[in-house]
């Protein structure tokens, strides 16, 4: 087994993850579980494959992915730092060099936008396949009346793929957006920093971060 599939299978992970998006279920987050992460970790190295990094640097980035928003559990306010640091000791005893844990480490104490961004391939992927996951199903089950903005921006999303174009060096975030929903205007206000975040993410991977809405460039 790979330390991805090792970690995927680990109690503590899954205890963690549960915690942390139970709590943030109660602040009114969206959902935040081993789905989210999972998908995560396969878009991290998917973009690094894609780019052509190599098969361990793509490791590295799942396992960021995997373990990204465990620190939720702690508390959701320095999360990634938190993160950082159980991931550390969750992965003190896995086969990898100690170079590399702390890769994963810088990866996940540098994802969020209100303190992080990317510093190096690994947590640039990592920034770019958790912003980008944006979809309807992230939110929890609750009637439409007592949706906050959060809720809105990510309910109105009917369709979201991100593609990278190796010869074009062009990593795409192509979102379906139902505007009686949720308006542009709402979207902005709560993903532009996310989004430039991906922009400066992309930067470091050498290539142009792309925004699409309904069919038209937005970014």
């Amino acid at each position: 087994m790979t330390v991805y599939e090792q970690l995927h299978a680990d109690p503590q992970v899954a205890a963690l993850l549960e915690k942390g998006n139970a709590d943030l279920g109660v602040l009114g987050f969206t959902d935040h579980s081993i789905a989210h992460t999972t998908l995560v970790a396969e878009r991290a190295a998917y973009i690094l494959r894609k780019l052509g990094f190599s098969e361990r640097e793509q490791e590295l980035a799942k396992i960021a992915g995997l373990l990204h928003d465990i620190g939720n559990a702690i508390n959701r306010t320095h999360h990634a730092e938190y993160g950082a640091l159980l991931a550390g000791e969750l992965l003190r005893d896995k086969a990898l060099t100690l170079t590399e844990r702390v890769c994963v480490m810088s990866a996940i104490g540098n994802h969020d936008e209100s303190t992080g961004g990317a510093k190096d391939p690994v947590s640039a992927a990592l920034v770019l396949a958790d912003k980008s996951d944006v979809r309807r199903n992230r939110v929890r089950a609750k009637e439409k009346e007592k949706f906050d903005i959060h809720d809105r921006v990510n309910y109105a999303v009917t369709g979201s793929s991100l593609k990278v174009d190796p010869e074009e060096n062009k990593i795409s975030l192509n979102l379906q957006v139902d505007e009686h929903i949720c308006t542009m205007y709402e979207y902005f206000d709560i993903f532009l920093g996310r989004m430039m975040m991906c922009r400066g993410a992309a930067e470091m991977l050498g290539a142009k971060f792309r925004l699409t809405v309904n069919g038209g460039k937005v970014l």
